[in-house]
């Protein structure tokens, strides 16, 4: 294989970290879930790694970061790959920086964690919880598989949001260590607004070494589907539901009908196909209290209790947070190879005339999923909608309409920071990039304003992690 830059010099000069050059197994470790996306499909398709590289510890991670900026090789690092929309692919090619065996965890505390960047969120709460009866406050549908390091890295909230917001918010993520690429790298602790210039950059900006986080207390979650004949009797149960203070929820999600029933293929015996549905993740000790306020809508039919069934019936089951967020997509990719999604944000609070709106504007072309969230302090919506995909013109302007009635779009077919609307790079974030990554080679590709001086990063478009620009005057 003929490779772009100096891959022998690398591996000479990192000797004792393990890598590994066979073409199909750097292939597959290049590669994320950005098949979700028609258009990154076509885009990314061909990207592949040079070498994969496998560091142990911090300080093999230090090493392989002065090797490769001696030789000017480009390094993006992975997690374990079930990110969306290209984060953790090497568009120049070079090193794939495996962290995944960086997956300790170094302290359990009192309402905090400690770990290395490749501790799986799963394994982390088999720890946490018997260990102090606790639990991560925030994880993806990608629980069982996911990283903590590329969740922070390339993630923005989930299960957890409805109580605890997202990664965005002040709290959710404590501190952070940070390997800068340079001569001589070296390690940055980040806390309080700096953690922004880490949190959601795909490792743009530094290569998460720890990671800290808040622990919540840990306590039996019990699933319960809700249907309702129309999708606004769905979405308005699970906003009310969610601005119940007194209860104790852990995901709350709406998906409109046929979808449950055609896609969540193992739950369907109880999904009516006319029926649209909310699924909650509910403590068990606030389940009556739950169950008495759903009595309180007319038409909400309880659908599916996980308390009331026997082993032998939840058995192959999926978890509820598994038929929500992106669990959801891929449910109806498996069934339907021609779907694809969108990310939506329904402001406060207008969300519920904004549900039905789109809803009427785009019938089941673009078919409803929300996430509903505490936002700014607000229970409001996300949308993960599902699209009949038809064109990448008809894709841009679905997108287009949905901006024009209201509805920013954190587009998940764009696979640069700023374009998919995460996250905003301003002066602060070049700043940090300039003084951590000086010759570019940490995950190039993905930060316009870096690539392109004459970017106009100050625009009036929404993004999900705002700019530390007005945090720092």
């Amino acid at each position: 294989m003929t490779h772009r830059y100096d891959i022998e010099g690398l591996k000479s000069r990192i000797d004792g970290i393990k890598t590994e050059d066979n073409p199909a197994l750097v292939r597959q470790k290049s590669r994320d879930f950005f098949w979700y996306s028609p258009t990154l499909k076509r885009q990314l398709e061909n990207v592949t790694g040079d070498i994969l590289v496998s560091p142990a510890s911090e300080s093999e991670v230090l090493r392989v970061l002065a090797a490769a900026y001696e030789l000017g090789i480009p390094v993006t690092p992975r997690g374990t790959g079930t990110g969306n929309y290209g984060q953790a692919m090497p568009l120049s090619g070079g090193v794939v920086l495996d962290m995944s065996g960086m997956d300790k965890v170094k302290e359990i505390g009192p309402g905090r964690l400690v770990a290395e960047p490749g501790a799986m969120l799963a394994k982390i709460d088999r720890q946490t919880r018997p260990h102090s009866g606790q639990e991560l406050r925030l994880f993806p549908s990608t629980y069982a598989t996911a990283s903590l390091g590329g969740f922070i890295a390339g993630g923005s909230g989930g299960v957890g949001s409805i109580r605890w917001g997202g990664l965005r918010d002040a709290g959710n993520v404590l501190s952070l260590k940070v390997a800068t690429m340079e001569a001589s790298p070296r390690v940055l602790t980040l806390t309080g607004d700096d953690l922004h210039k880490v949190a959601h950059a795909y490792g743009t900006n530094g290569i998460i070494t720890e990671v800290s986080v808040p622990l919540a207390p840990a306590y039996t979650w019990v699933d319960v589907i809700v249907g309702f004949d129309t999708l606004a009797a769905a979405a308005a149960y699970a906003n009310a539901l969610g601005e119940q203070d007194g209860l104790l929820l852990k995901e709350l999600a709406v998906i409109a009908a046929p979808v449950p029933h055609d896609v969540f293929l193992r739950h369907q015996k109880f999904l009516p196909r006319e029926k649209h549905i909310a699924v909650a993740m509910v403590a068990e000790h606030a389940l009556d209290a739950t169950l008495a306020f759903t009595r309180r809508f007319a038409g909400a039919e309880v659908l599916f209790r996980q308390d009331v069934m026997s082993p032998e019936e939840l058995r192959g089951l999926p978890p509820a947070f598994e038929l929500a967020w992106n669990h959801t997509t891929l449910r109806a990719l498996r069934i339907d190879p021609s779907i694809t999604y969108l990310q939506t944000l329904y402001p406060f609070p207008n969300q519920l005339d904004l549900v039905e709106k789109t809803r009427e504007r785009f019938g089941d072309e673009v078919m409803a999923h929300l996430e509903f969230v505490r936002f700014d302090g607000k229970i409001t919506c996300f949308g993960l909608p599902l699209v009949r995909f038809t064109s990448e013109e008809r894709l841009d302007e679905i997108i287009r309409i949905h901006e024009d009635m209201g509805v920013p779009v954190f587009n998940p077919h764009r696979y640069t920071l700023e374009e998919g609307g995460m996250k905003q790079t301003d002066a602060v974030q070049l700043a940090f990039k300039r003084e951590a990554d000086p010759r570019g080679l940490l995950n190039p590709g993905k930060m316009i304003a870096w690539e392109n001086p004459d970017y106009d990063y100050t625009s009036g478009k929404t993004y999900l992690f705002p700019g530390l620009a007005d945090r720092a005057a």
